[in-house]
């Protein structure tokens, strides 16, 4: 009786083992960056900055677009290794680098730019529609 169990329990258990690691792989789609983020940012000046970041996660590779109070910047590269986050951009011909870690849907941490750099909070938004919002 209990040998006629065994296979039956060795199959629960491949079976418990398959749905884990699926439960890994979708894990990982869920910290996917790809969106719009909102917040603001701090120079060395103490300045607060308005900022948005349009982010493009795909196989690893980050990409989109920085929008601030001062400037528009495109980001070059990046990395997103488990909560940590590095984005770097063009800041009109020098290299700038955004250091941050992921907290819910917030992205927390402190940016540079040559000689520049401070604080930076933002958090991911719904995406826009075109204006359609607010009408009935």
């Amino acid at each position: 009786m209990v040998s006629a169990r065994l296979p039956v329990l060795g199959l629960v258990l491949a079976m418990a083992c398959v749905a884990l690691a699926q439960q890994g792989k979708n894990g990982s789609a869920k910290t996917d960056l790809t969106g719009r983020y909102e917040g603001s940012a701090k120079n060395k000046a103490e300045d607060v900055i308005t900022v948005s970041i349009d982010l493009t996660e795909k196989e690893g590779a980050l990409s989109g677009t920085i929008n601030s109070s001062h400037g528009d910047f495109p980001i070059t590269g990046g990395a997103h290794k488990g909560d940590a986050v590095t984005i770097e951009f063009d800041a009109n011909g020098s290299g700038g680098i955004i250091s941050l870690h992921m907290a819910e849907d917030k992205l927390v941490g402190t940016w540079s730019a040559g000689d520049d750099g401070g604080a930076l909070d933002v958090k991911r938004v719904a995406a826009q529609e075109g204006g359609a919002k607010g009408k009935s």
